[in-house]
């Protein structure tokens, strides 16, 4: 009888061990530390963590340490990261609704690309979950800009320029004004640039700070052209294996995240800027020309874009029409 007790004992022991047992997530993202996006992951996490008495955590691995920006997508998708952070726009090529926010001129403030956001994220769900995703939350990179080591005055100005590419959209950008498109992620920015790979780049102040841009060029462009989105999804047969409870935590906390993300954004946006221009940078003011030489450049891909993306992208650019002001 006293064995019985005993193996019942263990047995329960087990059971309770196997209850409590926690679940960790590995979550890649392409950009470091101190990026903000990168902050508010990891703010996240530990909230995740706390909520959850240690049920569920979550080790973000920054700076493409654990994969490589354009690789993350593809491993929460096979299940070699549980979740894991994504620029939209790398994804283009495998859907043209990935593609919408880094439209030139559709929507070039914070305000604006919110709204997009809110037209774009019904449509982004399903097309994830046709891939087993969940989405997390989304935020918004500061407005791109454009650096180089010499004003611009105009398109022509930069023909034959060494341009660092990141997504279909800026590879089109110099396509079009006779410049030189090479990709390089974030990570690698800074090593391009200090070896003369690139001499220009169209991205925001932040990312600008990230690989201190200063150190090899010049010249910030205040163009405003777009504001790209970076999501985050979870492989949902992972996200099914928590209890009711965990997947509740984590849904409200992310969208407390997604909240604090745009608010940190916004700030980041001057901040970032201040910091080139403390180190040396001029702030330009784009010149009319190359504004509308730009805008120009963002309306045919804007057509191209909707032949493209068909039902689905007419769908979401209607709704973001319908609650902002068309742009002439």
């Amino acid at each position: 009888m006293k064995l019985v007790r005993s193996l019942a004992a263990a047995l329960l022991a087990v059971v309770t061990l196997a209850a409590s047992a926690q679940t960790k997530w590995d979550m890649p993202t392409g950009y470091p530390v101190a990026n903000p996006h990168t902050v508010t992951l990891s703010q996240l996490a530990k909230d995740i963590e706390l909520e959850t008495k240690g049920k569920l955590k979550i080790v973000v691995h920054p700076g493409g340490s654990l994969f490589k920006a354009p690789e993350i997508m593809r491993a929460v998708e096979t299940g070699q990261a549980q979740t894991g952070e994504i620029l939209m726009s790398l994804m283009v090529n495998q859907n043209p609704v990935w593609g919408l926010d880094s439209l030139p001129f559709l929507a070039v403030s914070f305000d604006d690309a919110y709204r997009l956001w809110q037209a774009q994220r019904p449509v982004a769900e399903q097309i994830l979950a046709k891939r087993g995703l969940k989405l997390i939350y989304a935020v918004a990179w500061p407005p791109q800009g454009i650096h180089a080591k010499k004003e611009l005055k105009s398109a022509a100005d930069m023909k034959g320029l060494k341009w660092r590419a990141y997504n279909p959209a800026t590879t089109k950008i110099a396509q079009v004004v006779g410049a030189t498109p090479l990709t390089i992620q974030a990570a690698e920015l800074s090593q391009a640039l200090a070896t003369g790979v690139v001499d220009s780049t169209m991205t925001s102040g932040a990312t600008g700070v990230d690989s201190k841009i200063w150190e090899s060029l010049t010249h910030y462009h205040r163009v405003n052209a777009w504001l790209p989105k970076n999501m985050l999804v979870v492989n949902q047969k992972e996200f099914d294996k928590l209890d009711k409870e965990t997947q509740a935590t984590v849904v409200r906390l992310a969208a407390e995240a997604e909240r604090k993300g745009w608010e940190r954004m916004r700030a980041y946006d001057d901040e970032s800027v201040g910091i080139l221009q403390q180190k040396g940078m001029k702030i330009v003011t784009p010149t009319p020309q190359l504004m509308g030489e730009m805008k120009k450049i963002g309306d045919e891909m804007l057509a191209d874009w909707v032949k493209q993306a068909g039902a689905d992208g007419q769908k979401i650019l209607d709704a973001y029409r319908r609650s902002t002001p068309v742009r002439k």
